[in-house]
């Protein structure tokens, strides 16, 4: 069986107050896009255990710490699961705030669940999800949430950007979530992303919809700052940072005209709204 696991963009992210269980309390929103890695799973009748094999960008980590693996381990602890030969193509790059890993595990135990039709409640899925990373859960359902607490908890929102052009842009560079944590004063905004996104126009957003890990992030890694001024010199309606970095996004309301000449990787048009693009800085 092959899928196609999905990434995100952070529409603002306030990070609020520290927990005690050392993680911290934030909000905001997440928004699913079609830029994909690929996913084939076949069952190993010759061992009982999940192996995995990998192709397109480099991957982080041994093979039993792979999420892919710890959610395979999370679901057979509670169903029974033959073992699977899983082949990860990945083309969301690691450390880019796009939440490439996440969507993996969470398609995973997806997939698992359709191809040996083990009814894994939606409640129970969610619960294997929010252990294997906290934003993890989204991926499940994988459809646009205000996202608050750990980023594990939920509330709908009103938001459709379908009939504009979102371009992403990852840099060749990786951002270290732990050092943009260590960057930042937590702090309760004036008003919520929520209120924000549901009352507001996208023609505001540049002035009122942050992301609080910019400021740390751009301080060690200047280029991203000039990536996303970029995307405002070219009309971009809001700019901003997904997640701790380093991938940055605009959304434009025609389609972006950048020269983006020799300094790109690829550069792919995705059906509907979603333009994405790696880019050596």
């Amino acid at each position: 069986m092959l899928v196609f696991s999905g990434s995100k963009i952070n529409l603002g992210l306030n990070v609020l107050e520290s927990r005690n269980d050392g993680f911290h309390n934030i909000e905001t929103i997440f928004y699913p896009l079609r830029w994909n890695d690929a996913l084939e799973v076949l069952e190993n009748t010759d061992n009982q255990v999940v192996k995995m094999s990998f192709s397109g960008h480099s991957i982080i980590g041994s093979e039993s710490d792979n999420i892919i693996v710890k959610a395979y381990d999370l679901v057979k602890k509670n169903y029974s699961v033959p073992g699977v030969k899983v082949h990860l193509h990945k083309n969301i790059p690691m450390g880019a705030g796009l939440g490439g890993g996440s969507s993996n595990a969470s398609c995973f135990i997806n997939l698992l669940d359709a191809k040996f039709d083990l009814k894994i409640p939606l409640a129970k899925k969610l619960e294997f999800a929010k252990q294997l990373g906290s934003d993890c859960a989204f991926f499940i359902e994988n459809t646009p949430v205000f996202a608050k607490e750990k980023g594990d908890v939920f509330e709908s929102v009103k938001i459709d950007l379908s009939s504009y052009y979102i371009l992403v842009v990852y840099p060749n560079v990786h951002s270290n979530t732990k050092m943009a944590y260590q960057g930042i004063t937590p702090k309760k905004p004036n008003e919520s992303v929520k209120t924000i996104i549901e009352t507001r126009s996208i023609d505001d957003w540049k002035t009122l919809l942050v992301n609080d890990f910019e400021d740390s992030v751009f301080k060690n890694l200047p280029q991203i700052k000039n990536m996303k001024q970029r995307f405002y010199d070219s009309g971009a309606l809001y700019s901003s940072m997904s997640g701790s970095g380093s991938a940055v996004f605009g959304i434009f309301k025609n389609r972006p005209e950048l020269n983006f000449d020799k300094d790109f990787l690829h550069f792919l048009q995705i059906p509907k709204n979603v333009i994405k693009s790696e880019y050596q800085l």
